[in-house]
């Protein structure tokens, strides 16, 4: 984490330097319009939006802390639940302190280029080469800097590959090859060791495949969602819903599967149209590189937007399905919450027409009111709330809107002096007293405090009488 932060930190002081002011940073996203934070259209369709990133992040964050398997590996080798929370607040504050980061590196790197795209000007082949262009270009003359920020990425990188390697490893040796295979703990450490190589190979040639998706941010979030959304959604289906079982459960995963991978792979094949996607004007008319002589592009004299012209906009020539347009143009920071929802759907329906409902749990298998952090702080609260509505009569009469019984203990006080040798006809105006009073003070907001008063009232008449 700390070369991370090192690394984004360079490209951070450097651009501020450069360009005299964090002040002139912001002023210069927000002409270009990267600032644009509250875009609340609810469309589904649209890339980024509030919500998108609201409910998406929601269920890719929560898929990837709550089910990740190597997630969970680092919360089991905690000693206590007390540590495991705590090594999980740690986390956040660096996470914060990381996409903080990496958000206000993106918008050096547009204010540093907002006249002169390098990917528009093809300087560079791919998006993705844009951050490490401008190390280069504002850090080149720093010996050592460059490769700070290389050694940043692939730390980040590695540190994420190693640990999924690994879990991956330990769940096919500890759930398919234990079980099944009597083999001693030497052979089991081999074939773990193997298994990680294997699996090694295989992120390798995953890479190689994502390469050709788009955008690394993009392609990582769809393939998380499309994976990791059913997966929370078979888990949320056994947390929540004590009818479910294992039918509804296996029929839930393969359908939020069959959904999530057909609305990704339908996504790579028709690219959501320009409309849809929106992109933000880039520009060129600062550029100072000229082309070779053959080429007729001059730079120097060019001035535009970025064409922008994807795949998409070539299939308007092409018949492109009724789905197109629609079903794969959805936002990939749905992809996530969709199979969610279509593995809980699926799943409960079949639980509940193959015997869920006589289904009979232990207790503490499903999510529970007393689980829930908001139950906790009203039990909280409801214990201390007799205590602190106790009436406390000093205080109580000294308010104005308790007028009445002020007036009422003085007045009762007065007829005590008056017929305390009377017992009877003290007896008698206490009782069409309290009856006149009552009446008068039954929609009191403090009626029930009215009651006490009485009795204390009438307790301290009988002693003063007696």
């Amino acid at each position: 984490m700390i070369i991370m932060l090192a690394g984004f930190l360079a490209v951070i002081v450097q651009s501020v330097l450069l360009h005299g002011g964090i002040s002139v940073i912001f002023n210069n996203s927000a002409d270009g319009g990267r600032l644009n934070l509250w875009d609340f259209d609810p469309s589904p369709l649209r890339r980024h939006t509030f919500w998108t990133i609201i409910i998406g992040s929601t269920f890719i964050w929560t898929s990837m802390y709550g089910i990740n398997q190597a997630q969970v590996q680092r919360y089991m080798s905690c000693k206590t639940l007390l540590h495991a929370k705590l090594s999980l607040y740690i986390n956040l504050v660096s996470l914060w302190a990381i996409l903080l980061s990496s958000v206000f590196c993106g918008l050096c790197l547009y204010s540093f280029y907002k006249n002169c795209d390098p990917w528009t000007a093809k300087m560079v082949s791919a998006q993705d080469q844009l951050m490490p262009y401008l190390v280069m270009d504002i850090l080149g003359d720093y010996p050592g800097i460059p490769g700070l920020f290389v050694a940043a990425a692939y730390s980040g990188t590695l540190s994420t590959v190693s640990s999924s390697v690994n879990a991956l490893a330990a769940v096919t040796v500890a759930d398919l090859i234990r079980p099944y295979f009597s083999l001693s703990e030497q052979t089991l450490s081999w074939a773990s060791k193997g298994l990680g190589v294997f699996y090694g190979v295989v992120c390798i040639g995953l890479a190689a495949l994502a390469s050709l998706m788009g955008g690394l941010l993009q392609t990582t979030i769809s393939i998380v969602g499309t994976i990791g959304g059913p997966l929370l959604g078979l888990f949320s289906l056994g947390i929540l819903f004590p009818s479910a079982n294992s039918k509804g459960g296996l029929a839930g995963l393969i359908s939020g599967l069959v959904v999530s991978l057909w609305i990704c792979v339908g996504a790579q094949i028709y690219h959501p149209l320009p409309e849809n996607i929106r992109p933000l004007p880039l520009h060129t008319h600062g550029c100072s590189v000229t082309t070779d002589e053959n080429d007729s592009m001059n730079w120097t004299s060019y001035s535009t937007q970025a064409s922008y012209v994807t795949s998409a906009e070539q299939d308007k020539a092409v018949d492109r399905p009724l789905l197109a347009d629609y079903w794969y143009s959805l936002s990939y920071m749905y992809f996530c919450p969709m199979g969610t929802l279509v593995c809980i759907v699926i799943g409960q329906t079949v639980s509940l027409f193959s015997g869920g409902r006589t289904l009979k749990l232990e207790p503490g298998l499903t999510l529970t009111k007393e689980d829930l952090t908001c139950y906790k702080i009203y039990k909280i609260l409801k214990q201390k709330r007799p205590q602190e509505m106790q009436p406390d009569l000093t205080w109580l009469w000294r308010k104005r809107n308790l007028a009445e019984p002020t007036l009422h203990f003085v007045m009762w006080s007065w007829i005590s002096q008056k017929f305390r040798h009377t017992k009877l006809l003290h007896r008698t105006f206490f009782v069409v007293f309290e009856l006149i009073f009552y009446v008068r003070t039954s929609s009191c907001q403090l009626s029930p405090f009215i009651p006490s008063i009485s009795r204390l009232v009438y307790l301290s008449d009988l002693y003063y009488c007696s």
